[in-house]
């Protein structure tokens, strides 16, 4: 715990008491401290006050005062940042602002296909409220239980079903935004085809609150699923989970929900250490995809789909070996199997974690490369890539050697991410694909996107935030 002063001037504190009320302002420290940790255990900040408002109106009023008083505010949603995201730094001076409190969903409109959620829901709350009506949102990610629908925007999450429906900037349609200033951007339209100026919906989706507040958003659903089918498949190498996902992207490109891959040590990590976690197949192998069709359809054939390209496939030596759930719990065993990977390699001890996207075409190179570079600099580590084959997005995550001090092991984690990403920049790809930049990779933004694009996006967070007050240090060095 830092000793940094943690105090507000008492006329400030004073006039956010009376407009937040003993709600809506939380001073005592015992009450913060889930606040001022990131789940991962990277960053432990420290901040005079956490604020909660109830509404747009309070959180404008707000934003006001702070901007008067100069002082910075960190916004946070589920805290489920991977990059240190949502984190006060440790000075005691920035003020934590939980959306949380902002929790309701003010429409569902099956016609429009379209849901106004504010900020605080979570977002597994917003699918069963899809559900409800009979639609879907089909954001889906492992911290959908406790992230935000403000944070997922913040930060523009992708998830496992990027691929069919794209990451959530591409599921928004309209934004409700307090700007540094307490001013408010109402743009909650719901228009298909609203040409009409910039986009500034966008500008703020990816942001990760270094420009403005998203306290509301109109959201794009989809009509529900009527028929599923997952496999589970033992693969024979990278390249052969590519030519699978080719396979089915081919024959029906709009039923592919997701495509997954995992690595055989990612998958022996969660069963020996995830309890009744277990695996549906013959034998153990070094590759597999988690493959999930849906369709709108009643008549689709998707079992008969799923058949057809994996007999094909097992055929060409692609496939080794595949199980197909025959119940709901079987389909949610498969899943956990996926799932797990994150908590798996945590209780396996030290590990890196490596958000990264490369051309789907050059991801079996992207896996082999990585894997490799990594073992050269750490001997013995142990590379667990997983993710999003589909969408070109892999987890290029490695654990500890077995036998190596944790602390030793993450004290090369700025070396091993390097060797990583020299193989995707090579390849042209990203060092975040989807977890951001946070406080944890604003190091590289300037290198990776200098010149006239780092400039321009410089330039933009001068415009909005000129006194540099939303969520300092975060994406753009402090």
């Amino acid at each position: 715990m830092t000793d940094a002063p943690t105090t507000l001037p008492p006329a400030l504190l004073d006039a956010l008491s009376t407009l937040l009320g003993p709600r809506g302002l939380v001073t005592d420290p015992a009450d913060m401290e889930p606040f001022l940790s990131d789940w991962r255990g990277l960053y432990h900040g420290a901040s005079p006050a956490l604020l909660r408002p109830a509404n747009t109106a309070e959180l404008a009023a707000a934003m006001r005062l702070l901007g008067q008083a100069g002082v910075a505010v960190v916004p946070q949603g589920g805290n489920t940042s991977m990059v240190g995201g949502a984190m006060p730094d440790e000075s005691g001076r920035q003020v934590v602002l939980s959306l949380a409190r902002m929790n309701r969903i003010r429409d569902i409109d099956p016609v429009d296909m379209t849901m106004v959620a504010e900020a605080g829901v979570i977002l597994k709350n917003a699918q069963d409220a899809a559900a409800e009506a009979g639609c879907l949102f089909p954001l889906s990610l492992s911290a959908e239980g406790s992230a935000t629908i403000g944070g997922v925007l913040a930060t523009n999450a992708g998830g496992n079903n990027t691929v069919r429906y794209g990451n959530a900037r591409d599921l928004l349609m309209g934004i409700e935004v307090v700007l540094p200033d307490g001013s408010v951007i109402e743009g909650l339209r719901r228009l298909r085809k609203d040409n009409t100026g910039f986009a500034l919906r966008q500008l703020f989706a990816g942001s990760e609150g270094t420009l403005g507040i998203i306290t509301a958003a109109v959201l794009r659903l989809f009509p529900r699923p009527r028929t599923t089918a997952l496999a589970l498949c033992a693969m024979a190498d990278e390249d052969a989970a590519l030519a699978l996902f080719r396979r089915f992207r081919d024959r029906d490109e709009g039923s592919v929900r997701s495509f997954e891959y995992m690595s055989g040590a990612g998958m022996d990590f969660v069963t020996s250490l995830i309890e009744g976690a277990t695996l549906p197949l013959a034998g153990r192998a070094d590759h597999y995809v988690l493959v999930d069709l849906a369709s709108s359809r009643p008549d689709a054939d998707l079992r008969g789909l799923m058949e057809a390209v994996l007999e094909e496939a097992l055929e060409a030596g692609e496939v080794l070996d595949a199980a197909l759930p025959e119940s709901e719990a079987q389909a949610a065993n498969l899943w956990r199997l996926r799932e797990e990977h994150a908590e798996a390699q945590k209780r396996a001890g030290g590990n890196v974690k490596n958000d990264v996207s490369v051309p789907v075409s050059r991801v079996p190179e992207m896996i082999r490369r990585s894997a490799e570079a990594m073992r050269a600099l750490v001997p013995g580590c142990r590379p667990v890539p997983f993710g999003h084959m589909g969408d070109g997005n892999i987890h290029m995550n490695v654990v500890q050697p077995e036998g190596m001090e944790p602390a030793a092991f993450m004290a090369r984690a700025h070396d091993l991410m390097e060797a990583v990403n020299a193989v995707v920049r090579d390849l042209d790809g990203s060092f975040s694909a989807e977890h951001g930049v946070g406080r944890l990779k604003t190091d590289m933004l300037a290198d990776w996107r200098g010149g006239a694009e780092y400039e321009a996006m410089r330039r933009i967070k001068a415009a909005l935030d000129p006194q540099g007050l939303m969520n300092p240090g975060k994406v753009f060095p402090g």
